[in-house]
This record gives C-alpha cells, sequence and structure tokens, in this order.
C-alpha cells in the first residue's frame, strides 16, 4: 500500500482484470522492505500506522471495486469525495482480494474482513492448522463462512534427487530447525509425505532460480505422486 494510492491500485486492478478475462488475482499488504522504501524514496511508516493505512487502503480499493455509485471516505490517509471508478468494471467486485501474513492481531482480522484468500509464509503444518482455525473464528465473527476464504502456504523447498545431494544443500543446517520454519526438505518420496500435511493448502517456493535441472527433476518426480 505504500507504493501506490488505493484508487490507482483500484482503476488498474479493474482494467487488468477486464482485459484479463478475469484472470487477476490483486495482492495487497502493508509493506516491511526497508531498503525498497529508501531506494525509491517510499514512505514505509511504524508498524501500527503502516497496518492503519492499509486498512484504509483495502476499504478504498473495496468499496470503489464493488460500488456503481459514488462513495466518499474521510481517513487519516486517503480521503474521497463522491468517488466512483470510470468506465465501471463489467463485473462489479473486481478480483479476488489476497491477504498475506501470520499476524494474529492485525492481518488475520483484516483477512477475515476483505480477503478472498489468505497466503501463510512459512510456517510448519501445525502452525498453519492454528492459523488457518483462528481465521475460521474471526471469519465467523465477521459474518463470513470459512469457505469463502481460500487458504495457501507459501514456504521454501530443499530438494535433492538422493539423500546425499540434499544434505549437501542443507550444508550442516539441522532439519528439524527448517522442519519448524515450515521449510519443505528430502527427496521426492520425503516431499511427498510431508506435503500430505499440507493437502490443499498451497505451493513451494522455489528460490534457487539457477539451478533448473533440480526443479526439473523436482517436477518430474515429485509432482507425478501429488
Amino acid at each position: 500500500m505504500s507504493f501506490r494510492h488505493p484508487v490507482i491500485t483500484a482503476w488498474t486492478a479493474a482494467a487488468v482484470n477486464d482485459l484479463s478475462g478475469g484472470c487477476l488475482w490483486l495482492g495487497l499488504g502493508a509493506g516491511w522492505q526497508e531498503r525498497e522504501h529508501q531506494t525509491y524514496g517510499f514512505e514505509l511508516l511504524g508498524t501500527d500506522r503502516r497496518f492503519a493505512r492499509l486498512e484504509e487502503g483495502l476499504e478504498v480499493i473495496t468499496r470503489l471495486l464493488c460500488s456503481e455509485e459514488p462513495i466518499s471516505f474521510e481517513g487519516e490517509f486517503y480521503q474521497l469525495r463522491d468517488a466512483v471508478l470510470m468506465p465501471h468494471p463489467p463485473a462489479m467486485g473486481g478480483p479476488p482480494i489476497i491477504i498475506g501474513g501470520n499476524g494474529l492481531n492485525r492481518t488475520l482480522p483484516l483477512a477475515a474482513h476483505y480477503a478472498d484468500e489468505w497466503n501463510a509464509i512459512a510456517v510448519s503444518a501445525p502452525q498453519f492448522a492454528r492459523l488457518s482455525a483462528r481465521l475460521d473464528e474471526l471469519l465467523w465473527a465477521a459474518g463470513r463462512s470459512p469457505g469463502q476464504v481460500r487458504r495457501r502456504l507459501m514456504t521454501r523447498v530443499v530438494f535433492g534427487r538422493t539423500t546425499a545431494e540434499v544434505e549437501r544443500k542443507l550444508d550442516g543446517v539441522p532439519r528439524e530447525w527448517l522442519y519448524a520454519r515450515g521449510v519443505i526438505v528430502g527427496t521426492a518420496n520425503e516431499i511427498v509425505d510431508q506435503l500430505g500435511a499440507l493437502t490443499e493448502t498451497g505451493v513451494l517456493q522455489w528460490l534457487e532460480v539457477d539451478d533448473v535441472d533440480r526443479l526439473v527433476a523436482f517436477a518430474r518426480s515429485v509432482l507425478p505422486q501429488l
């Protein structure tokens, strides 16, 4: 939300969603990378005001995308006077909104109120289950059913074609330390077993983008078993 005004985001999202035939999923967040903000001159803000800005931005974006009538909004960060998206998006409501993060106090309540998908980040299967259960409680409290919000998990994978290759990739880092942080580790069969505990929760994040051979091996040996 720190990179662009929410009205610009809503305009852009409505247009891209229309041009793509409804293929857009709109990810929205408070911001966190200090270096990016310093480099480009964006104001990151402290945590409390950063999340207050995100909440205002979510309200502005969702109201603009969902309303055919002009809206007004008076907040600390954003003010609108009889604002409306023109031309109207063909499908009012706009693209589904994704909110990512594990925070119990700010992120999950915002996801319960505004999100169509919640994306957890680098947590173990038991932690994910606890966070998901808390989201269910918040959704019921907000008058929504748990089925209205998809659940996904973004985490890392350390994959090797053999046990020896896995150990080389780990370079002495204990597996238990990685497991506690939600990292998927092992050969093809080991990874399939670990993914069994995360059925329908989402995706792995492949960070070693220059290691195409191992990515291909992962796809060929793991994906057919899922």
